[in-house]
C-alpha cells in the first residue's frame, strides 16, 4: 500500500465518517458519532472504555479522530484493511464501500472490498457475480451464511482458509440446490434441475463433475478438497466465483420458468 493509496483510503474514512470532528458539541449528530466512536474504541483498538472522556460526545470524537489518525498512518497494510472492514460493518453510510473501491481501483490496488470483505479479487464481472449471489442468498438463511463464511475465509489476510472456503462454497450451491428441488444430495438435485428447468444434459454434466457429489455420510466430496492435495487461493477464488455465478443462473432459470422453490 503506497503513499497515495494510503491517502485516498483515509480521505474517503474521514469524508463518511470523521467529517463531523467539527460539528457543535451537544448537536444530535455528535451523539451519534461519539456513540460510534466508543464502538471503535472498545471493539477494533480494544481499548479501556474509563480512557474516553464521558463529558462530551464531541470530545470523545475528537479523541477517537487523533487516535485513529495517528494509528492508520503508522499501521500495517492488513489493519488498515481491517479498519476499513469494521467501518463498513457498522454501516455506517451507503456510499462509503462504493469510495472505497473507487480509491483501490484508482491506485490500481489488488484489492476490492465486497459485501464488507476486503478481498483480492479485481475484476468487476466477478465481483458483479459474487454480489447478485449475496443478494439472492439473503432471502434463504442457509445458502446467505455458507457464503458468507466463504468469503470470510477466503478475505481472512492474516490465516486464509482456502480448503474451508471451498468447501462453504459449494455447500452454498448445495443449500440452493436442495430449497429449489427438495433433495438432500447434489447429484440428486441437478437431475431434478436438468428436467424441470431445461438445462443441458452437458452442462448439467459439468456442474455434477465440478461440484462433485454428497456422500451418504452429508461430507462434501472434491478433488480439491482431498487432504493430500493443497489448496490455493486461485482455487478458492475459483470456487467462490464459480458458485457464485452457478446460484445467479439457477436463479435467473427459474425466474424464467415461474418455478416456486420446492
Amino acid at each position: 500500500m503506497d503513499q497515495a493509496l494510503e491517502n485516498r483510503l483515509w480521505n474517503v474514512i474521514y469524508t463518511y465518517f470523521f467529517s463531523l470532528v467539527n460539528v457543535s458539541m451537544g448537536s444530535t449528530e455528535a451523539t451519534v458519532q461519539g456513540v460510534q466512536c466508543q464502538i471503535i474504541w472498545e471493539n477494533f483498538f480494544v481499548k479501556r472504555i474509563d480512557e474516553l472522556p464521558y463529558r462530551s460526545d464531541n470530545m470523545t470524537l475528537l479523541m477517537v479522530y487523533d487516535y485513529t489518525k495517528e494509528w492508520f498512518f503508522k499501521a500495517e497494510w492488513y489493519e488498515r484493511y481491517d479498519l476499513i472492514e469494521f467501518l463498513t460493518l457498522l454501516d455506517l453510510n451507503p456510499e462509503m464501500e462504493d469510495q472505497i473501491n473507487t480509491a483501490l481501483e484508482r491506485e490500481k490496488s489488488g484489492y476490492r472490498l465486497i459485501d464488507g470483505h476486503v478481498v483480492q479479487i479485481t475484476a468487476e464481472e466477478e465481483i458483479v457475480a459474487i454480489e447478485d449471489a449475496f443478494s439472492i442468498a439473503s432471502q434463504w438463511e442457509p445458502v446467505h451464511t455458507h457464503l458468507q463464511t466463504a468469503l470470510e475465509f477466503f478475505a481472512n489476510r492474516k490465516n486464509p482458509d482456502y480448503r474451508n472456503s471451498v468447501k462453504e462454497a459449494i455447500s452454498a450451491v448445495e443449500s440452493f440446490c436442495r430449497i429449489i428441488t427438495g433433495k438432500t444430495k447434489l447429484s440428486d438435485a441437478l437431475i431434478v434441475i436438468e428436467d424441470k428447468f431445461k438445462i443441458h444434459r452437458s452442462l448439467k454434466s459439468a456442474f455434477d463433475k465440478l461440484y462433485g457429489y454428497t456422500s451418504d455420510s452429508g461430507g462434501i466430496r472434491h478433488a480439491l478438497l482431498e487432504d493430500s492435495i493443497p489448496v490455493t487461493m486461485e482455487d478458492a477464488r475459483f470456487m467462490l466465483i464459480s458458485c457464485s455465478a452457478f446460484i445467479n443462473y439457477l436463479k435467473t432459470k427459474m425466474d424464467h420458468s415461474n418455478t416456486s422453490p420446492a
